[in-house]
């Protein structure tokens, strides 16, 4: 029993959230229920009340609810100025970079960590824990608590979770580590949650139509106008028509870039700086390596003169083996084994060593395969 341990527990209105706290109750720890308000209803559009979306007010009342019935104190937390600072500013000026951002990294590393376990010691609590799936253990051997893989390998989140700091996982908590998705469910039912059965919310938060170029074009003024001229091309320059914006195309990407060409064609890169979309063949978006930046290494001190693992450059990547060189304290090389499809600039490189997340950084640049 976890006696006179007390622990912050990030509620957002989820199943997996609720049973985390279900289960840390249990273990007899003493529970205090935090929902972060990250961002402004007014400032997202679209469908602003979606019935999933964390951080809507049904959320909120749902995990309300939630912790009224575990006897948990709970608390609405407006943490939306740092998420706007470091979150929706930095997704903007990436997609107007002409990158591909994942916010969920940031917001896990600079909101969800950083920010809610300065919350938790400001209320004397021990640990924070959220509802993810994930592992974490501590090495005695290197002296490191290391990040790793969940048990269902479907819902397992860790790639998300690079940018934790050591000394953030020695005050995280788990719970749902060693469960599936299936049996989440049934403990949900078993106490008689509201959210037992309630859906997954699969979009970012901030925009909850999942409609990415409406919002852009909602928070940067004049935007759409500024780039409605924009030219597709070739890889060898040749201009073959038009399209309304480089952010609204990603690397990999078929759809909206027209027909007849013979082939099928793919965008395989963008240029911010000339409003330009580059289109070409599918052996034209091979790589060979990248250089990721703002790297936190985790499960290791750092990657040295080599260091073998297999690389997901994408969520739902199984993971490639390359061969990571450390080049200085915030970067790395990223040597693969074999050329790899559609790297993103803005997308994560995330480092495994079988279950472990050696570490992990933000792809900055990569070194395209000459065709």
């Amino acid at each position: 029993m976890a006696l006179n341990k007390t622990v912050v527990v990030a509620m957002s209105g989820g199943v997996d959230s609720s049973v985390a706290a279900v289960l840390l109750k249990e273990q007899g720890y003493n529970c205090i229920g935090i929902t972060m308000k990250l961002w402004d209803y007014e400032l997202a559009g679209g469908n602003v009340n979606h019935e999933s979306g964390c951080c809507s007010l049904d959320s909120i009342n749902d995990a309300r609810m939630v912790c009224a019935k575990l006897d948990m104190p709970h608390y609405v937390v407006n943490f939306s100025r740092a998420f706007h600072k470091e979150v929706i500013d930095n997704f903007i000026d990436e997609y107007i970079a002409g990158h591909t951002p994942n916010p969920c990294v940031l917001c896990n590393t600079k909101i969800k960590w950083d920010s809610l376990i300065e919350k938790a010691l400001e209320l004397g609590a021990d640990y924070i824990a959220t509802g993810h799936y994930s592992r974490i253990q501590f090495n005695k051997s290197s002296k490191r608590w290391e990040l790793m893989r969940a048990k269902d390998g479907n819902k397992d989140q860790s790639y998300a979770l690079w940018g934790i700091k050591q000394e953030s996982l020695a005050r995280t908590l788990f719970p749902l580590s060693e469960l599936t998705k299936p049996e989440v469910r049934q403990i949900a039912e078993e106490f008689g949650l509201r959210t037992a059965h309630k859906s997954e919310s699969m979009e970012i938060c901030f925009i909850p139509d999942n409609d990415y170029g409406r919002f852009l074009k909602t928070v940067v003024d004049g935007l759409e106008e500024k780039l409605s001229h924009g030219e597709l091309v070739m890889t060898d320059g040749r201009v073959v028509g038009g399209h309304k914006g480089y952010p609204f195309f990603t690397i990999g990407q078929r759809r909206g870039i027209g027909t007849g060409f013979g082939k099928p064609m793919y965008v395989v890169d963008t240029d911010a700086e000339k409003n330009r979309v580059v289109i070409g063949e599918e052996k034209e978006l091979y790589s060979s390596e990248l250089i990721a930046k703002n790297v936190n290494m985790i499960s290791i001190a750092n990657a040295g003169k080599g260091t073998r693992a297999l690389v997901k450059i994408r969520y739902k990547d199984q993971g490639k083996p390359a061969l990571i060189y450390k080049q200085d304290k915030q970067h790395v090389r990223v040597v693969f084994d074999e050329p790899q499809k559609a790297v993103t600039l803005g997308q994560s490189a995330v480092f495994y060593d079988g279950d472990r997340v050696l570490g992990g950084g933000i792809i900055e640049s990569f070194k395209r395969c000459t065709v």
